[in-house]
């Protein structure tokens, strides 16, 4: 069975950090694209972020280019989320996905439950 468990979620003042982490079990990690989508209250899922099941490639959207940064541990079976410069648009759910040898941007075919990020004014 496979499981993605993010953490790392919390309340930041705008311009601060944070970093996501989701482990993954019940798969052969290195297998499988990794992405971190995210939702807004009133907004659809969109697509964060994703980095290859090789680490050779990643993806952004555009809007965190330059401030988010995908990275995975493939010996830990973790891949990470480090964003910077936090604006308030970026308070969401943030999913962490996987998908086996998809491109960056999916389809992914497991998610996990989300972790909240609050970015305050």
């Amino acid at each position: 069975q496979v499981q993605l468990v993010e953490s790392g979620g919390g309340i930041v003042q705008a311009g601060g950090s944070l970093r996501l982490s989701c482990a993954a079990s019940g798969l052969t990690f290195s297998w499988y694209t990794m992405g971190w989508f995210r939702q807004a209250p009133g907004k659809e899922r969109e697509f964060v972020a994703g980095i290859t099941y090789s680490g050779g490639s990643t993806a952004y959207k555009n809007p965190v280019k330059g401030r988010f940064a995908i990275s995975r541990d493939n010996a830990k079976m973790t891949v990470y989320l480090q964003m910077n410069s936090l604006e308030s648009e970026d308070t969401a759910v943030y999913y962490c996905a996987a998908g086996r040898r998809v491109a960056p941007t999916g389809p992914y075919d497991y998610w996990g439950q989300g972790t909240q990020v609050t970015v305050s004014s």
